[in-house]
């Protein structure tokens, strides 16, 4: 018995050998609101379990997005998430709530920074997806607001991804009656909109 054991130890050992060391997970972790929470609807039809499927097991997605959530919430959970999953990649999908709420500009960019800081710390790559606001609150807080995200893209030197609802508030049956949260037949598009400029990020 020890020897037939021994054998098949010595087996196992060149198989491995031969197959070659075992390539590690990127690891992605999502760090948003309601609009990648896959709000109303099954979590598995939002975009990010959509990207996961795309990517397959070479990658795995952390969608740690919570529905309400605030930069002040992102930013107070992320550095229990980072030890937690140690990722490769953040995407911070944050903002439209601080904004729907008319909160300061100043202390949502103060938010934010903090959060790229945290990741960068931690040793990801991080990309800031640029948020939109609807024109009902003044031309003059929503130019505040949006500026944000491509003045901190640029001090950063991070990736700036682009809305993923861009051109699809005008399109039937993309927005939830609310106007605001996609459907489930927008998730393919808003993964298709934002994918050209994540692709590159996740082949770092």
């Amino acid at each position: 018995m020890p020897l037939l054991v021994s054998k098949w130890m010595a087996t196992a050992l060149v198989a491995l050998f031969l197959a070659g060391p075992v390539a590690a997970q990127t690891k992605i972790l999502v760090i948003g609101d309601s609009l990648s929470d896959a709000y109303n609807m099954p979590r598995e039809a939002g975009w990010a379990h959509l990207l996961s499927e795309r990517l397959g097991d070479s990658h795995r997605v952390i969608n740690a997005s919570i529905s309400g959530e605030t930069t002040a919430g992102g930013l107070n959970r992320l550095d229990g998430l980072a030890a937690d999953f140690e990722p490769d990649v953040l995407l911070v999908i944050l903002g439209g709530n601080d904004g729907l709420r008319a909160l300061s500009p100043r202390q949502i960019e103060t938010n934010l920074a903090a959060i790229i800081e945290a990741g960068l710390a931690a040793g990801a790559r991080v990309a800031l997806m640029q948020i939109r606001m609807p024109p009902n609150l003044g031309q003059a807080y929503v130019s505040r607001f949006e500026a944000i995200y491509p003045r901190l893209a640029e001090r950063y030197g991070i990736s700036l991804l682009p809305f993923f609802l861009d051109d699809l508030f005008d399109q039937p049956g993309m927005m939830m009656a609310d106007g605001i949260h996609p459907t489930i037949e927008a998730q393919p598009l808003m993964l298709e909109r934002l994918w050209p400029a994540l692709e590159p990020l996740l082949d770092d």
